[in-house]
């Protein structure tokens, strides 16, 4: 079965082929304004922008026109914050702020690193002598 196009519709279609876009001066204010900004907006921002400077338009608009543009807001990676408040049980403070030894061996301390590679945690605890601030292992 073919499915037939009445008259008026083909007509119709082939008359708004051979008029200009209606929305070629907001592709231009959008694509400036997101070039602008390094491609850090998305269509809030940029509704934003375009509102603030005059321009009547709607959200819903600048998001039609974002996606026939193929322009997508780069989303920046959270910042890790490893404080988690009060969890588990705080070691006693033996050391009370003296970080200095007077032989080796004597005062050993640790801490605990997370790098983010290649998006995969990988973590680093090196144990350190106060005595001479050597890397005693990791």
């Amino acid at each position: 079965k073919v499915a037939k196009l009445s008259k008026s519709t083909y007509y119709h279609i082939i008359k708004k082929l051979d008029q200009p876009d209606p929305d070629r001066k907001w592709k231009r204010r959008i694509n400036f304004i997101y070039h602008k900004h390094l491609g850090r907006l998305g269509y809030r921002r940029i509704t934003d922008v375009l509102q603030a400077k005059g321009h009547d338009v709607n959200k819903k608009k600048v998001l039609r026109i974002m996606r026939e543009l193929g322009l997508k807001c780069i989303v920046r990676m959270k910042k890790y914050k490893s404080y988690k408040g009060k969890v588990g049980k705080v070691a006693p403070n033996i050391l009370n702020r003296h970080f200095r030894a007077d032989k080796p061996n004597q005062k050993w301390v640790t801490d605990i690193t997370e790098f983010k590679l290649f998006g995969q945690k990988l973590y680093l605890s090196p144990i350190l002598d106060l005595f001479n601030g050597e890397i005693i292992t990791y």
